[in-house]
């Protein structure tokens, strides 16, 4: 029954990721405004907007002008929903404070997804939401290990050296400003040296999908612009969630 709460829970919060995710990159306000067809401008109406069902009611389509809407929403709404129900598996959480840590990692977890998307849809990391993901980072470690925060925050200060390097030689052009910043947020939150992990698999897994997509035509080698914070976030979700495991292969495989 839990897991069912939860996933209509993450469902009803995916659909205001959606909301995030288009409105802020059109400089919209996320709290005021009607909802509108992208097309047709048409406000909707609450029998719209259900998240999930309307779209399959509507067979995909907008009420009024009957073009096509975008698969995008349905998906976020119902990848939150299991995203919340695969947190709650993995955390198991029991005890209040486990219960807090397992709030904040939605929370952590939604902004990193909803930022994740906006990268790849506008080729933006929004501070706005960097902010929402920072405070969240600071407000776990500050009540799982208040003690560590100095050191957090200059491992945080030292992870963006080496995309700062890249975005400043580069000007620009081989990486945003956007991932340096939220590279910062990542060394914060993961610590050392978890933060190597994150960095290893976000390069490996950027390289392997630039090969992929040069390979099948859908990148150039020159001028061709992929976006960075996706493979930030995969590294640091994979790190957060896994680092045990990941240490003893890494540890097996260095010989250890």
């Amino acid at each position: 029954m839990i897991y069912f709460l939860l996933f209509l829970f993450g469902v009803c919060f995916g659909s205001f990721l959606n909301v995030l995710i288009d409105r802020i990159p059109a400089g919209k306000s996320v709290l005021f405004g009607r909802s509108q067809c992208d097309f047709c401008k048409k406000q909707l109406g609450i029998f719209d907007l259900i998240p999930v069902i309307s779209y399959v009611f509507l067979l995909g389509k907008c009420r009024y002008c009957k073009k096509k809407l975008s698969l995008q929403y349905p998906m976020i709404e119902v990848l939150t929903g299991f995203l919340f129900v695969f947190l709650f598996f993995l955390e198991m959480p029991i005890t209040f404070i486990q219960f807090q840590l397992f709030l904040i990692d939605i929370f952590l977890v939604s902004m990193g997804f909803a930022l994740t998307i906006m990268d790849i849809k506008y080729h933006l990391l929004s501070d706005k939401l960097l902010v929402v993901f920072g405070f969240f980072a600071l407000l776990r470690i500050s009540i799982l290990s208040p003690q560590a925060l100095p050191f957090s925050f200059l491992v945080g200060l030292l992870a963006t050296l080496p995309l700062f390097l890249i975005f400043f030689f580069s000007k620009g052009k081989g990486m945003g400003f956007g991932d340096v910043k939220l590279i910062g947020i990542l060394g914060f939150l993961l610590g050392f040296p978890n933060i190597i992990l994150c960095y290893y698999i976000a390069f490996l897994t950027g390289a392997v999908a630039g090969v992929i997509l040069i390979l099948g035509g859908k990148k150039k080698l020159h001028n061709s612009v992929i976006a960075f914070g996706p493979f930030l976030f995969l590294g640091a979700f994979i790190t957060y969630f896994f680092e045990n495991t990941l240490w003893q292969y890494a540890k097996i495989f260095l010989g250890f």
